[in-house]
């Protein structure tokens, strides 16, 4: 299980997302920086202990309507070899030392353990309790298993999200813009043979739901 941390990022998290988001192809901001909190999200372990892993809802609260993106991360002690263009930037962790932070949808550690996740393989874990389970993720698949693992993935941006063709016959979309549905269970699009749901805190004390990954037959 991986042990969270509670010490200093240098720069945190948020600063380095707010250089990053606004180059995105699915970035809904205007030419200012945005202005970001963290809203919630999970995370995943990775099997072999050496590449952190989280699913981050960052939301803009700089224009009259809040925007909540999913951003999947991992924290590497080292480079990942062949990834320079998925790097979000460097931190100083306070006590891991330098961490490599990648956007995770290019990352083969993150992809293989969210395959898992939809097929009811790995656990959400809490985003900031160490050895917790996080129950409000929801998952469901309804194909045939396969085995995850393999190289880098081929990733794809559109103005809503990131489309990841896996080696094992699926596409799995990561809708990065989060559309919540209020009042009840957060449903995949016709057709999906498997999905990932999520909630994250809005504004308020409202509690706020959404599909956060979607996956189909090739």
């Amino acid at each position: 299980m991986a042990v969270i941390h509670h010490t200093t990022l240098k720069p945190t998290k948020l600063e380095l997302l707010t250089e990053w988001l606004p180059a995105r192809p699915w970035y809904r901001g205007g030419a200012d920086a945005p202005v970001l909190e963290k809203s919630g999200g999970f995370r995943l372990d990775d099997p072999e202990g050496e590449v952190g892993i989280e699913f981050m809802v960052a939301t803009d609260t700089s224009g009259p309507e809040r925007t909540a993106y999913l951003v999947p991360l991992t924290y590497r002690g080292t480079p990942l070899e062949g990834a320079e263009q998925a790097l979000v930037g460097t931190t100083e962790h306070g006590v891991l030392g330098t961490r490599w932070v990648y956007d995770g949808c290019q990352d083969p550690v993150l992809v293989a353990e969210l395959l898992s996740l939809v097929q009811g393989r790995a656990q959400a874990m809490a985003q900031s309790i160490s050895d917790t389970p996080d129950h409000e993720v929801t998952r469901s698949y309804g194909g045939s298993p396969f085995a995850v693992g393999g190289s880098l993935p081929a990733a794809a941006d559109d103005g809503d999200g990131t489309r990841l063709v896996t080696p094992h016959g699926t596409t799995l979309y990561v809708h990065r813009v989060l559309q919540p549905v209020a009042g009840r269970q957060p449903l995949p699009a016709p057709g999906a043979v498997g999905h990932v749901a999520g909630g994250w805190a809005g504004p308020d004390g409202t509690r706020l739901r959404a599909v956060f990954m979607t996956l189909r037959s090739a």
